[in-house]
C-alpha cells in the first residue's frame, strides 16, 4: 500500500503519566505502519523539537527497536553514555537488553527519525531514571511505580 506521509495524522503528546509528559511535549509522531496496515511492526517517523527528546530514557523486555535519522542531528544516551547521531545513522535496541536509551534534540534545528518496532505481545517497559514501569495492555499501556502502584490517567 502507498502513502503519503503527509496525509497522515500527527500524533502530539504523550500517554505518560502527567508529570513524565513535558520531556516529550516536542515531539510529533506519523504512524506510518498503521497507516500502511501493517499488522507485525510499527513504523513511525518522528519529529522531535530543539530542547525535546523521543521518550524517557527505557527499554524493552519483549520487543526490538530501531531508529533511523533522516534530518538533524540528535544526542542518544544510553547506560553507555553520550553519543550523536547525524543523518544516515541508525542505532538498534534489542528486546531484553537493559540498556536504556533515549534521544535528545540538543541542536537548534528539528531533528526527524524513522522509528521501527515490532509488537511482541506481553511487552513491558523499563524506566531506569524515572519511577515508572509501563506494561502492554491490547493496544495501550497501564503505568506503573516501580513499587506496582498505578498511576492515575
Amino acid at each position: 500500500m502507498i502513502i503519503d506521509p503527509k496525509n497522515v495524522p500527527k500524533i502530539t503528546g504523550s500517554k505518560y503519566p502527567q508529570q513524565f509528559q513535558s520531556a516529550v511535549a516536542g515531539r510529533v509522531k506519523k504512524r506510518l505502519g498503521d497507516a500502511a496496515g501493517l499488522q507485525n511492526f510499527g513504523v513511525n517517523l518522528v519529529r522531535i523539537a530543539p530542547g525535546s527528546c523521543s521518550a524517557l530514557r527505557h527499554w524493552h523486555t519483549r520487543q526490538d527497536e530501531l531508529i533511523y535519522v533522516l534530518e538533524g542531528e540528535v544526542t542518544l544516551i544510553t547506560n553507555s553514555g553520550e553519543q550523536v547521531l547525524k543523518p544516515g545513522m541508525a542505532a538498534g535496541f534489542p528486546a531484553g537488553d537493559a540498556d536504556g536509551h533515549h534521544l535528545v534534540n540538543r541542536s537548534n534545528a528539528d531533528v526527524v527519525y524513522l522509528e521501527i518496532g515490532d509488537r511482541t505481545a506481553g511487552d513491558s517497559a523499563n524506566y531506569p531514571d524515572d519511577d515508572l514501569i509501563a506494561k502492554a495492555n491490547g493496544n495501550s499501556w497501564i503505568f506503573t511505580r516501580k513499587n506496582g502502584e498505578v498511576y492515575e490517567s
